[in-house]
């Protein structure tokens, strides 16, 4: 009895043994599977920065993450769609608060660097100064499926159950170089799940989303980002930029004049052009209302003018500018007959928030350029990434 216990003994602890020798092979797997994941999700966000290489743009600091969504409240969301050889594009979506936008509406306003583009939804921003949806980038002929998707997103948010109208607010810029965009390839769908994918923190740069089929200077463009955070002095106020580039021009980096350093820059002969499309949307937490955010977008040119840009007669180059204070919202309350008190920055006081704009913006132009990669699309097209260590060593 006793030898047969300690058989059954000796094999149960060898069972143990083998156990634990399995559980230890799995938990080894687990933890560098993870760290695999960890350091995807690290290097997918860790993309070279022209300030990381000493690289300033204008004098103003940066947030913390040097991107929009330093302010507070901003989230960003990308579906980037890369099958087969010919599709090459995506959406992006921007959310300036958390909350049912609907519901909780905030003031914006829009424009037109030059107006050869699809943005919609502009009028009745110009007109109500307001946004009530998220923001869609995609491409030029997927502006009807961004349309849907925000309109199938909103009605379906707790809380809209009796809305009948929603302003859909979805910009563009055509990728056709890169992408059959003639397939039309994005779903109203992959718009809602860019929604749904958005995110506080660092946002990713390049071939993303909407940027992931576009040119910008000859040279692959994408989606870019920055922010500058005003001294307590000037309000402390943050400024955040999110640009989707593709665009042409000379481009010009910290003064530099690179487009005619590496040969790539309009009318080299009389056969190029420079034609393309640039949108631009800015984001601040100070209490602005729409007149002065206006004033705010038309200083994002400015930004694109230092880089290079020039708004060709081709080019789409769209602003739309937005504060997320929620001071100076505007609840959807209907047959209200109340009036409103609100409190907003001084146009005296605008200054330093134009400033801003401007240094994030080419900031922003010139970190789509850097994140951006080589890519192979549409019918063999290629596009070279910016030569960065070259261009690095004349910024030095």
């Amino acid at each position: 009895m006793k030898s047969g216990m300690t058989q059954r003994m000796i094999i149960n602890h060898a069972r143990f043994h083998d156990q634990i020798k399995s559980n230890y092979k799995h938990m080894k797997y687990f933890f560098f599977l993870l760290g695999f994941l960890v350091l995807v999700q690290y290097s997918s966000f860790c993309q070279e920065r022209p300030r990381d290489k000493g690289v300033v743009f204008g004098v103003l600091p940066t947030g913390p993450l040097n991107a929009i969504t330093d302010v507070q409240g901003v989230k960003v969301g990308h579906f980037t769609k890369i099958e087969g050889d010919n599709i090459r594009t995506g959406v992006t979506a921007i959310l300036p608060h958390e909350g049912n936008l609907f519901q909780d509406k905030v003031p914006a306003a829009v424009f037109v660097g030059n107006g050869f583009g699809k943005l919609a939804g502009t009028t009745q921003v110009q007109e109500l100064g307001n946004i009530e949806s998220p923001i869609i980038l995609t491409n030029t002929l997927s502006v009807a499926a961004g349309i849907e998707g925000v309109v199938k997103y909103s009605l379906a948010q707790a809380g809209n159950e009796t809305v009948q109208s929603v302003n859909a607010v979805v910009g563009e810029t055509n990728d056709g170089y890169l992408n059959d965009i003639r397939g039309m390839h994005i779903s109203p769908e992959e718009v809602i799940e860019a929604i749904e994918s958005a995110e506080w923190g660092n946002v990713e740069e390049g071939n993303v989303g909407a940027g992931t089929g576009t040119v910008c200077f000859g040279w692959k463009g994408g989606i870019g980002t920055s922010s500058r955070k005003l001294p307590d002095a000037l309000g402390g106020y943050t400024v955040g930029v999110l640009v989707q580039t593709n665009f042409g021009g000379n481009l010009q980096i910290d003064g530099v004049a690179v487009g005619e350093k590496l040969g790539k820059y309009p009318f080299r002969d009389a056969m190029e052009k420079s034609d393309g499309s640039c949108m631009i949307v800015v984001a601040t937490d100070a209490p602005v209302l729409d007149r002065n955010l206006e004033r705010m977008a038309k200083r994002a040119m400015m930004g694109l003018a230092k880089t290079g840009g020039i708004a060709s007669n081709g080019s789409g180059d769209y602003v739309l500018a937005f504060s997320t204070a929620e001071t100076v919202r505007t609840p959807y309350t209907p047959g209200a007959g109340s009036l409103e008190s609100v409190e907003f920055i001084r146009n005296d006081d605008m200054t330093p928030l134009f400033m801003a704009v401007i240094e994030a913006t080419e900031e922003a132009i010139i970190n789509s350029l850097f994140a951006a990669e080589t890519m192979v699309g549409r019918d063999g097209h290629r596009v070279e990434a910016l030569p960065k260590e070259e261009v690095l060593n004349w910024l030095k």
